[in-house]
């Protein structure tokens, strides 16, 4: 174990050394990252590698955030949906594992690891990345703005530095910095006469969501029981699993045997994660607003929830020969850098994300679906059991949504240039930060940043003036989602004609909630209706649709229609019929103008012949503009 320690502090100490922390007291950057969490690493790494110097800043040695510093190492959602570089770390841990059915160690995720494990994964990959300089163990101290530059005072463990950059990405827990640079933002849950959703309560309130220490356990084999905390209440844990204490739960459906319970979070390597809301260790208590000395004292109360909640397992559930594993987190209480924090600000974005948006995308006046970057699939989570008067705040406890593609405009503030807003802290309402908080959600608002903030630099515009399109063509193009169609995986030859096709309307998907893992498909293998193609008219409004006519169309009449936008386009002629035919062969698809066609087939017709995903500008809303 003192060796693991070792070589971690050795690692730690040469990449800092190396990413230039002992530099001079002064330096330049192009993007300057605060908090490695989840969104922060994966948007450090993906800035880098689009080839723009990128600082990251990181209070702790670690790297990962959630995932990591704060234990939530059991992935919620995205499982088949390995979009960017979500797919990424998840790939890096099964080949960690050795198999992917090597991370399903738990019920409650198909992906579970150990937090010191992900930390590793993040560092090795961040380390090889030649643009990007990590500073751990440093803190912002303040930042200001001059000259459309960044002026940030950084202490680090060499005293105080001052990184100047021209692109700032907010990656912290809470949305500091954004506070800091003075964006507007809401915390708490708003009206539903402000965001117009059904499941939000009638008056606005400053309620978020419980935060948790998460314990990591490991099995001794032996008897390994903790003196009794001082403040220990048995009484708050009474129904986290059935035992003879539990005679009146209040949710009884959720209270199962203390095995199911505990192997809830199993961990690969003997090890368990305790991340358990049913009066368990959740805690509520906000301490957004206060100060860092505030807060400090305020989590006191929220780690010795955690420590009480061991005690009882190992007390009254008799599970006495689990304890805070002593080889995963090098501090002296064994517990977590940093607690799960579920809620944080959240800005006032170019546009907010609500839950009408994602349950009825088409029918909103903006068309966010068409500016997507990142997607999510689990449903609205809320936790607020631990909020004395819950009963009298909208259940939202798994509230069912379909799954959804995240607009590129709620990670850019109002009124503040050169900022983007990552992690918890983007332009979503109450209701919906329940689903896009989670993890896989959060590493590809990363990648969007760091691929926003990099295309800024490069093409030296404003963040605001990057082109929609540019962003997600560089997402796609690296393994990205858009939108979550399950039945066109990223591995299908017709993956991207899809996404690009999807990403207009032309094509429209149906997205349902099933349980836990929440759908949407492209149904790919359906046959071509008429009025399936009602979305040509937003980007071509002479062209004929019948809105009404749902007969089955073949190929050749797709490519009437097809023939006659480019006639009206001033089109350089195409022969259309031998294009598309070797468009299919490459594809592994079979061309014949006399056979009924299928949507997929149609996709691929009218995003290789029309191209109508670049064909026009998009805006933050949705809105179709002609390239100039």
């Amino acid at each position: 174990m003192k060796k693991f320690f070792k070589n971690i502090y050795w690692f730690t100490f040469l990449f800092t050394s190396c990413t230039g922390i002992y530099a001079a007291k002064s330096t330049y950057t192009d993007v300057l990252i605060i908090g490695g969490g989840a969104s922060g690493t994966s948007a450090a790494v993906k800035s880098s590698r689009l080839g723009v110097k990128t600082i990251l800043i990181e209070e702790s040695s670690w790297l990962g955030g959630m995932l990591t510093s704060a234990g939530v190492s059991a992935i919620d959602g995205n499982n088949k949906l390995p979009s960017g570089f979500w797919g990424e770390f998840k790939d890096s841990l099964i080949n960690y594992y050795g198999g992917e059915s090597k991370l399903a160690t738990g019920w409650v995720s198909n992906v579970q690891f150990e937090p010191s494990a992900g930390n590793r994964i993040f560092q090795n990959i961040a380390r090889k990345e030649k643009n990007l300089s990590v500073y751990f163990n440093s803190s912002l101290l303040n930042v200001s703005q001059k000259n459309n530059q960044w002026i940030a005072r950084i202490k680090t463990p060499n005293g105080e530095k001052t990184i100047k950059s021209k692109v700032l990405i907010d990656a912290t827990e809470l949305g500091d910095v954004a506070k800091m640079t003075g964006v507007k933002y809401d915390i708490g849950m708003e009206s539903r006469f402000v965001t117009g959703e059904p499941a939000a309560p009638e008056k606005a309130n400053d309620i978020i969501q419980d935060l948790t220490y998460v314990a990591i356990l490991k099995d001794y084999h032996k008897d390994v029981t903790i003196p009794r905390p001082k403040d220990y209440d048995s009484t708050l844990y009474i129904c986290s699993a059935k035992n003879p204490l539990c005679t009146n739960p209040e949710y009884p459906q959720y209270v199962w045997t203390p095995d199911k319970m505990i192997t809830y979070g199993r961990l690969p390597n003997n090890k368990y994660m305790i991340n358990w809301p049913a009066e368990g260790n959740d805690y509520y208590v906000n301490i957004i607003e206060m100060t860092p000395a505030q807060r400090t004292e305020a989590l006191k109360k929220a780690k010795s929830i955690t420590t009480g909640f061991l005690y009882f397992i190992q007390k009254e559930l008799g599970m006495n020969t689990l304890g805070l594993a002593d080889d995963e987190y090098p501090t002296d209480d064994k517990m977590p850098y940093i607690p799960y924090h579920r809620e944080s600000r959240r800005i006032h974005g170019l546009v907010r994300f609500t839950e009408n948006h994602l349950l009825n995308p088409y029918d909103q006046s903006e068309k966010l679906y068409r500016t997507a970057i990142a997607v999510g699939d689990y449903p609205v989570d809320h936790h607020h059991r631990r909020y004395t008067g819950n009963e009298n705040i909208p259940q939202l406890y798994f509230h069912p949504v379909p799954s959804y593609g995240l607009p590129l405009g709620t990670l850019i503030p109002q009124n503040v240039e050169g900022l983007i807003v990552a992690e918890k802290s983007i332009s979503v309402s109450n209701i919906v930060n329940g689903t896009t908080r989670l993890q896989p959600v959060i590493l590809q608002i990363g990648d969007a940043a760091g691929t926003l903030a990099a295309l800024a630099v490069k093409q030296n515009k404003r963040i605001q003036d990057v082109s929609v399109r540019d962003v997600q063509n560089s997402l796609l193009e690296k393994g990205g989602y858009l939108l979550p169609y399950l039945d066109v995986p990223k591995s299908h030859p017709a993956f991207l004609s899809l996404q690009r096709v999807g990403s207009t309307g032309i094509l429209k998907g149906v997205g349902k909630n099933a349980g836990w893992s929440n759908e949407t498909w492209f149904r790919a293998n359906d046959i071509l209706r008429m009025n399936d193609l009602e979305g040509l008219k937003d980007l071509y409004p002479d062209v004929n649709i019948i809105r009404n006519d749902s007969s089955e169309m073949y190929m050749k009449d797709l490519l009437v229609i097809v023939n006659k936008i480019m006639h009206k386009r001033k089109s350089a002629k195409v022969e259309i019929e031998s294009v598309v035919k070797d468009f299919f062969e490459q594809k592994g698809f079979q061309f014949d103008q006399n056979k009924k066609i299928s949507r997929i087939e149609a996709a691929l017709v009218i995003d290789k012949i029309l191209d109508p995903f670049n064909a026009k500008t998009v805006n933050m809303k949705g809105e179709f503009f002609e390239n100039k």
